[in-house]
């Protein structure tokens, strides 16, 4: 299966952080991305959450990225946020509820092809008793 995927990843820097450990923040979930300074923060753009993905399953939350993934759908795109400090960390946090003070990671992920349900159980497939459901792909 072929996924074309769009990934936008925008993050603030505030005057109190280092625009690097941020930049770094972001590297360190998407190594792929392509991350760019703007003035109030930074921009990246990616076609993958592959590096995402693994460590989705490595830190087994899986069923709580689905939920962020779906909860954030609107038609052919999902977002979600996370936050900065775990990610300088190489963690995945999910930002929820009200913005931490330093803002999250903001993430736009706009499916091409094949469709958002079928990515998502791709990136993050559903489990049973905690363990991924096989899917029959190869």
């Amino acid at each position: 299966m072929i996924y074309r995927v769009d990934v936008e990843i925008t993050a603030p820097v505030y005057p109190t952080e280092v625009t690097d450990r941020v930049a770094d923040a972001v590297g360190n979930l998407f190594p792929n991305a392509d991350v760019e300074r703007e003035p109030d923060g930074l921009r990246a753009e990616a076609h993958s959450l592959a590096h995402l993905s693994a460590l989705l399953h490595e830190q087994a939350i899986l069923d709580t990225a689905r939920g962020a993934f779906f909860g954030g759908r609107r038609g052919d795109t999902f977002e979600f946020d996370l936050k900065k400090g775990a990610a300088f960390e190489g963690v995945v946090n999910f930002a929820v509820g009200e913005p931490g003070e330093l803002g999250a990671i903001h993430v736009a992920v706009r499916v091409h092809e094949p469709s958002v349900e079928a990515f998502v159980d791709h990136v993050a497939p559903p489990t049973e008793d905690g363990e991924p459901i096989p899917t029959g792909e190869p």
